[in-house]
C-alpha cells in the first residue's frame, strides 16, 4: 500500500464516518462500519510506511476497548432490565399476556429498592461506559500522536485532542459535537499527507 492510497483510503473512511451520524436507519451502522474499517487499514498503511507499529497497534487498542466497553454496558444493562421484569412480576418479556400486569402495579407504592437498583445498574452502566470511551480516546490520541509527529501534520495531534476533551465532555451533549467534528478533522489531517519529495542527488565532487 503506496502512502497515496493510504492518505485516501483514511479521507473517505474518516468522511464515511462524519457523515454516518447523518444518516438514519440500519444505514447508519453500515455507513460507519465502512469508514471504521477504511480508517484502519489506512492507519495500517501508516504504520508500515513510516516504520512505527504504535500509530496501528494504539488506534487498534482502542477500537478493541470500544467494543469491549459497549458489550460489558448492554451486558449489564440488560441484566438490569430483566431485573426489573422479574421484580414486578414480568418473567418472560416475550409473553404478551404477562404485560397486562403493568396495570395493576401501583408504581407509586413499588419499593423503593426495586426501582433504585434498577437506576444503580443503569448508573453503573453508564460510568463503565465513561471509563471505556476516555480509555478509547486516550489510546487514539496516542496513535494520532505519533501520526501527527511522522507526518509532521500538527491537525492529527488536534485531532486526537480533541477526541480525548470530547470524550470527557460526553457527560454533556457538547462532548459528543466535538467527537463528531473531529472525524471531519480527521479526514481534512488525512488529505493534508504528501509524499515525500526524493533527495537531490549530493553534488559532484
Amino acid at each position: 500500500m503506496t502512502l497515496e492510497s493510504s492518505k485516501n483510503i483514511g479521507g473517505i473512511g474518516a468522511i464515511l464516518m462524519f457523515i454516518g451520524v447523518l444518516v438514519s436507519g440500519y444505514s447508519y451502522g453500515i455507513v460507519t462500519l465502512v469508514g471504521l474499517i477504511l480508517v484502519m487499514v489506512a492507519m495500517y498503511g501508516l504504520a508500515s510506511h513510516y516504520r512505527e507499529s504504535g500509530i496501528f497497534n494504539n488506534a487498534l487498542y482502542g477500537v478493541i476497548t470500544a467494543i469491549i466497553g459497549v458489550i460489558l454496558v448492554a451486558v449489564i444493562a440488560v441484566y438490569a432490565l430483566f431485573g426489573f421484569f422479574a421484580e414486578i412480576g414480568i418473567a418472560s418479556i416475550w409473553n404478551a399476556a404477562e404485560w397486562t400486569t403493568l396495570t395493576q402495579i401501583d408504581w407509586a407504592n413499588m419499593g423503593l429498592s426495586i426501582i433504585g437498583n434498577f437506576i444503580t445498574n443503569i448508573l453503573l452502566a453508564l460510568v463503565i461506559l465513561f471509563a471505556f470511551v476516555v480509555i478509547t480516546a486516550i489510546l487514539l490520541r496516542k496513535s494520532l500522536g505519533l501520526l501527527s509527529a511522522k507526518t509532521g501534520i500538527g491537525l492529527f495531534g488536534a485531532t486526537g485532542t480533541m477526541i480525548l476533551i470530547g470524550a470527557i465532555l460526553t457527560i454533556i451533549v457538547i462532548g459528543v459535537l466535538l467527537l463528531w467534528i473531529s472525524l471531519l478533522l480527521l479526514a481534512v489531517a488525512f488529505f493534508q499527507i504528501k509524499p515525500q519529495q526524493p533527495q537531490p542527488p549530493p553534488p559532484p565532487v
